[in-house]
Formats: structure tokens, sequence, C-alpha cells
């Protein structure tokens, strides 16, 4: 399991997000928001088991610390994963005729059906 890095080298907490302030905010850009929702079922020890294999997997050079680089870069990997499947749910719900197309039509009757 990855091992605490020495104070000074720990990386420090952003200031209030201005968007989505507080502890879930952070827990779902660290985890993924689907991840976010099955760590709350679990308990604190499963919690802490499945964070340390995370934590190892965050831990490029496998050096058992943590850099800012190594969380940016995680962070950046979970938020890119739930953009495109965000994007592939929201494709499906728009390609209303399922001809792998989203056509003009379908997006104004998608987007502003119940305007139209």
């Amino acid at each position: 399991l990855g091992k605490p890095t020495a104070r000074q080298e720990r990386a420090r907490p952003a200031a209030q997000h201005e968007d989505r302030p507080g502890f879930q905010y952070d827990h779902e850009a660290f985890l993924g928001k689907e991840e976010a929702r099955s760590f709350d079922q679990l308990s604190p020890e499963e919690s802490r088991e499945r964070l340390g294999k995370i934590v190892d997997r965050i831990d490029d050079n496998k050096d058992g610390y943590l850099t800012t680089e190594e969380l940016q870069t995680w962070i950046k990997r979970v938020q890119k994963r739930y953009i495109y499947e965000n994007v592939a749910k929201v494709w499906k719900d728009y390609d209303l005729n399922k001809d792998n197309k989203i056509a003009w039509e379908e997006y104004k009757q998608a987007t502003y059906g119940y305007y139209l």
C-alpha cells in the first residue's frame, strides 16, 4: 500500500471550489462519479483497502510516494473517462432512430422537444 509523503511534499488542498465546495466535489474528482458512489457504500475497512489499491495505481514511478504531478495525472485520467462515458450516454439519448448519427431534427427534438 502507498505510504504518505513527507509533509512538505504532500499535495496541498485547494481553496474552496467556487462551483461545488466541499468533500463530495473532491471525492468525485479523485474517484470519478460512479466509483465515488460505490465507495459510499463500503465499510471504512473496505474503503481503506480499495483506496490503498488506487494509490498504488496512481504511484507511477512505484517509489511508494505520491507527488502532486501523479495526483494531477490521475485526476485528469478520471475526469477524461467521465467525459467519454457522458458523451456516450448523451449520444444514445440524442440518436433517436439509432443509426449512430445525430441529425439536426434529432438534436432539436432531444434538446428542445418539450418547447416544440
